[in-house]
């Protein structure tokens, strides 16, 4: 198993520290033949990129893409793609003073109790930075998806903190809704709201959390593997690696467990010409395979962990200290983490296509 591989047959590996001379990812069995030039990974990078206002950290990075592999002609060669994203605005000396303590809820100790050696700026790998990889990579995995599948999908903001965005419908929502405003929620009296608490938190020198959530259309059925690779299994997984996100639902999520069954199940239909659901309280997914309905699933995200406010701790000799962060940093992650969910899942359901092809009958 390696930590930093992600996949099957559409198989992703990222690299790179937070301060280090770059980040990207290697892409590994995306098929030949797909039209694909760093203009269709670029936007999705430009969602997620630092820098975007007051309501992100002030880092700013233009997360320009290059494709130093895999394509030739504008064309997927079937080989490996090798995606490379320069660092331009690094400050490790920002973390100087912090490399002999731990910091509250970041992986400073845990790297160093792991592997005796830890990246000395801006936590490494256990950066939002590393996200950057996975976002170029899921842009090759939508696009594949979107071609050869029609599939589409959507993330957007319903919470940050006690603010909760009004329900969003799953079958029409879509990115230009969702990026009409800076925090990334469709709904303008929630995201003013949602922009009021973020710039609350910086002020106060804190942070907070919110959820995200997405969805996945035009999924075909049949899509997930019985009994540890069931789609819902394999897009936990992919949500709970995100830097930050402590929590995953889909469909009714844990408020189906409120419910009885007579009111939770899905009943069968008849619609556009094929068997579908009544409610869609599965999110799309049923014994661990895709149903054709919609995936809709929730991710939550926690509070930042670097926050204004001086913290007491101690070092690693166990000696007290003051942690005072010097480091720039979201207030929330959640604008820019759409974009990384919504990658994520790409990741997910292209692998489930591709191995879902691999084992239909050839004429």
């Amino acid at each position: 198993m390696m930590g930093s591989s992600f996949g099957t047959l559409f198989r992703v590996t990222t690299f790179g520290e937070s301060h280090g001379r770059a980040v990207g990812a290697v892409v590994d069995g995306c098929p030949p033949r797909l039209a694909l030039r760093e203009e269709d990974i670029q936007p999705q990078l430009d969602r997620r990129r630092p820098g975007q206002g007051r309501l992100t950290t002030e880092r700013d990075e233009a997360d320009r893409v290059t494709i130093l592999s895999g394509t030739e002609n504008g064309l997927t060669l079937g080989t490996p793609i090798a995606l490379h994203i320069a660092n331009r605005d690094m400050r490790p000396e920002d973390y100087t003073a912090l490399a002999a303590a731990p910091r509250p809820s970041h992986a400073d100790y845990t790297y160093r109790a792991k592997y005796g050696i830890a990246a000395s700026s801006g936590g490494g790998r256990a950066s939002a930075r590393e996200t950057a990889g996975r976002v170029a990579a899921g842009a090759v995995a939508e696009k594949l998806l979107r071609e050869r599948w029609g599939v589409e999908i959507v993330g957007w903001v319903s919470a940050v903190g006690e603010v909760d965005c009004p329900a969003v419908d799953p079958a029409t929502v879509d990115r230009p809704a969702v990026d009409r405003f800076a925090v990334r929620c469709p709904q303008e009296e929630a995201a003013r709201r949602m922009e009021e608490e973020i710039a609350r938190a910086r002020e106060e020198q804190d942070s907070v959390g919110g959820v995200v959530c997405c969805v996945c259309r035009g999924v075909p059925p049949g899509w997930g593997e019985p009994v540890f690779s069931k789609a819902e299994a394999l897009l936990a997984q992919a949500m709970l690696s995100i830097p930050a996100v402590k929590g995953f639902e889909i469909g009714s999520g844990f408020a189906g467990a409120r419910m009885r069954g007579s009111a939770h199940n899905d009943l069968f239909v008849w619609k556009e010409g094929r068997l579908g659901t009544l409610t869609n309280r599965s999110g799309g997914v049923q014994g661990g395979v895709t149903n054709g309905e919609p995936i809709v699933f929730r991710v939550a995200f926690k509070p930042p962990a670097t926050i204004g406010r001086p913290q007491p701790g101690v070092d690693f000799a166990g000696r007290p200290v003051r942690i005072e962060a010097r480091g720039r940093h979201d207030p929330c992650v959640v604008p820019r983490a759409v974009p990384v969910v919504e990658s994520m899942a790409a990741l997910v359901l292209a692998d489930l296509a591709l191995i879902q092809n691999a084992r239909r009958p050839h004429p």
